[in-house]
C-alpha cells in the first residue's frame, strides 16, 4: 500500500506518519512506501520500515511525486489555519482553496482513484454557543478559513461523485493539547491553557470561563482519520462529509480537569479578553449530534481527564526540550 501526506509537517501529519510507521500496516495491508509533502521537506518518522520520501513545496503547484503513481490512500492535512487564513485572504484561498483543487487534479491523472481523507473544520459552520448541530445542518460560515473549507469540500465530494478519488471528509473539532508553541490558529488557545500551565508558564484566556467548544484529542483524532481511510466509502452515499463524535466542554470544565491532574495549575490561566480571536471563535457552534459518525464507526471520545493524561504521557516532555525549559 502507498500512502502519501500533505502537511506532513504538520502537528496530526508528523503524530499519522509515526502512527504509520509503527504499525507498517493499514486496514490489514503492509505500507510499501509513504511519501511526505509540505512546504519544506518534512522529517521523515524513526524507524519506518519502509521507503519514505520527504518532499518540499507549494501545494497550489502540487508535484506529481507528491502524490505518486499508484498511491493508495492521499491524507490531505495540508491548511492555513483560522486566524492567519482571515488575515491573509490570498494565502488561505492559495491552500485552503487552489491547494485541494491541485490535490484533485493530481487524483484525476493516476490509473485508480484513490481514498483521499480530507480534514475540514467545525470553522465550516456557525450557529455559535447555544448550537447543538444535527448532521445535516447547513454550513454557513463566518470566516474565510470555514468557507474555504466548506467549498473544499464540495469540490471534493463532486470529485468523489465523478470517481476521480475516493473522499472521506472529517470536519475535525478543535484539537487540543497541540504540543509545541501556540500557533496562529484562533483556537490556540485552548490548547495553551492546558500546555503553558503544565510547562510552569502563564497564558492568557480571551473568552469567558462559561464558554463551550466542541474538542477531541490527537490520539482520538489519529485514530478518527484511520478509520476514515479504511472505512467502507459505499455506505456515505454522495456526501463525504462527517461530524466525528467529539466532546462539548467550558473552558472551566477543562481548566478543572487541569487541576484535577496538576492541582492548582489553573492558577498560571490569566483572563485577558481578545475581542478579535473571540469574534471569531464566537460563531462555531458548541456541540454535534453526531450520529451519523457513530454508524459509521468512528469511535466516541475519552473523558477530558483522560485527554490531559495522554498530552503528559506523549507530547509534554518533547515540547519541553523544544522550548528549552530544561
Amino acid at each position: 500500500m502507498r500512502i502519501s501526506i500533505l502537511g506532513g509537517s504538520g502537528f496530526l501529519g508528523r503524530r499519522l506518519a509515526a502512527r504509520l510507521a509503527a504499525d507498517g500496516r493499514l486496514g490489514g495491508r503492509a505500507i510499501s512506501e509513504l511519501t511526505l509533502f509540505d512546504l519544506q521537506p518534512p522529517d521523515p518518522p524513526p524507524a519506518a520500515g519502509f521507503p519514505v520520501q520527504c518532499l518540499g513545496g507549494d501545494i497550489a503547484q502540487l508535484p506529481p511525486a507528491a502524490i505518486p503513481d499508484g498511491t493508495d490512500v492521499v491524507f490531505h492535512l495540508a491548511a492555513v489555519v483560522s486566524a492567519q487564513a482571515e488575515a491573509d485572504y490570498e494565502l488561505g484561498r492559495r491552500v485552503n482553496l487552489r491547494g485541494t483543487d491541485a490535490v484533485i487534479d493530481r487524483c484525476r491523472r493516476l490509473a485508480a482513484p484513490p481514498r483521499v481523507v480530507f480534514t475540514s473544520s467545525v470553522a465550516s459552520f456557525s450557529g455559535g454557543q447555544g448550537a447543538v448541530l444535527a448532521d445535516d445542518a447547513r454550513q454557513v460560515p463566518a470566516n474565510s478559513y470555514g468557507a474555504q473549507k466548506a467549498a473544499a469540500e464540495l469540490l471534493l465530494a463532486d470529485a468523489s461523485r465523478r470517481r476521480f478519488l475516493d473522499a472521506v471528509i472529517l470536519r475535525l473539532p478543535t484539537i487540543i493539547v497541540r504540543p509545541g508553541r501556540p500557533n496562529k490558529a484562533a483556537s490556540s488557545f485552548v490548547s495553551a491553557i492546558l500546555r503553558e500551565p503544565l510547562l510552569g508558564l502563564h497564558t492568557d484566556l480571551p473568552v469567558a470561563p462559561d464558554f463551550a467548544l466542541w474538542v477531541a484529542s490527537p490520539r482520538r483524532a489519529v485514530e478518527w482519520l484511520l478509520h476514515a481511510a479504511t472505512m467502507d466509502s459505499a455506505v456515505m452515499g454522495i456526501d463525504r462529509s462527517v461530524n466525528p463524535p467529539g466532546m462539548s466542554v467550558t473552558v472551566a470544565a477543562i481548566l478543572h480537569a487541569l487541576d484535577a491532574v496538576k492541582p492548582g495549575a489553573s492558577a498560571l490561566v490569566r483572563r485577558v479578553h481578545d475581542p478579535a480571536t473571540e469574534k471569531i471563535v464566537a460563531t462555531w457552534p458548541a456541540a454535534f449530534e453526531a450520529l451519523r459518525a457513530r454508524t459509521l464507526g468512528f469511535a466516541p471520545h475519552e473523558p477530558l481527564v483522560e485527554l490531559v493524561r495522554a498530552f503528559i504521557a506523549d507530547d509534554l516532555d518533547a515540547t519541553r526540550r523544544e522550548r528549552g525549559l530544561g
